[in-house]
């Protein structure tokens, strides 16, 4: 009897502690479990956003180290984000307007007051944790705000700034998430990022053509005979092949530029560079094609590309 009395005395005396909780600790508490569940949603969000937008970033994003991977969905969320402005806006002053929210909106974040928007959520979380540099990521913006132009590449070289300001500053982000800075992996970053926009640039011919749009370099066009109605038409004749072998011709030479000082590369910066196998594998189907950029072969997802993702992660090579 003196035993169960004892334990309904702290069993009590437990009830009282409860009861004298604060209202200021139980507003804590509060405001801590809506942080965690606003936490939740906005990194579910930007997983949904590039899983849908950005299938093959996706599948290289989870396959990133456990630290590094929400804020690689973080960063290709922002890229997303970016991207569909082009085709999302009628008119060039709307777009321009949405540019300079995210320009203002980098700027916030760098503040620490970032704006009640997913996105910019999480690339306050990834700034925060990572000290990602401000500078590619309004490098960015500033690359896709010349790009509402809406007019075709001049040469190829500035289709290849394009991808250095736009992929490659992306890919520097990708190494700062996982906590390296080296000029090694920074020079095999601007090559894979110039692969990945021409082979990216190649990839939308099909549908940028179906939307009376072209924007292959006009210099290899012309240096082919090939005009932009060829390509509005879907033609499939060898000079629009000749265009379309000479540009991929120059996503392979960065392909193969930045393997060539691989060993120099530190085995930790691979996962940033898990694309190639994307790039890769669309210069070999292209080529298969007879580099015909409108065979029916290349619309096809490859249903191999997560298996392939997979294995070159585990063997730690780019």
């Amino acid at each position: 009897m003196e035993c169960v009395q004892q334990q309904l005395s702290i069993c009590l005396c437990s009830k009282v502690q409860v009861v004298q909780i604060s209202p200021n600790r139980i507003q804590s508490v509060r405001a801590a479990s809506s942080a965690t569940a606003d936490s939740q949603l906005t990194e579910k969000y930007c997983l949904e956003l590039v899983r849908s937008r950005d299938y093959d970033g996706f599948v290289s994003s989870l396959l990133l180290p456990e630290e590094a991977r929400r804020s690689s969905l973080a960063l290709r969320a922002f890229n997303v984000e970016l991207a569909q402005v082009k085709d999302s806006v009628s008119q060039k002053t709307i777009g321009l307007m949405r540019m300079q929210f995210w320009k203002t909106a980098i700027e916030d974040i760098y503040r620490d007051d970032p704006p009640n928007q997913p996105v910019t959520a999480e690339l306050w979380r990834a700034v925060r944790q990572h000290y990602l540099t401000k500078r590619w990521l309004l490098r960015i913006i500033t690359e896709r705000e010349k790009d509402l132009d809406d007019r075709a590449y001049r040469n190829l070289q500035e289709l290849e700034a394009y991808s250095e300001n736009t992929q490659s500053s992306l890919l520097y982000l990708l190494l700062e998430s996982l906590g390296l800075k080296n000029v090694h992996a920074d020079h095999a970053a601007s090559h894979i990022g110039k692969a990945q926009g021409i082979v990216t640039c190649l990839r939308a011919t099909p549908y940028h053509s179906s939307r009376r749009k072209v924007y292959l370099p006009m210099d290899i066009c012309m240096l082919h005979g090939a005009s932009q109605e060829d390509f509005i038409r879907g033609s499939r004749e060898q000079n629009v092949r000749d265009v379309v072998y000479d540009i991929a011709s120059q996503a392979h030479v960065h392909l193969q530029h930045a393997r060539s000082f691989s060993s120099n590369v530190p085995a930790t910066a691979t996962p940033a560079f898990l694309q190639t196998v994307v790039v890769e594998d669309y210069l070999q189907r292209v080529r298969r094609a007879d580099f015909d950029v409108f065979s029916p072969s290349l619309q096809n997802k490859n249903p191999l590309l997560p298996f392939q993702l997979y294995l070159r992660s585990w063997k730690k090579t780019y």
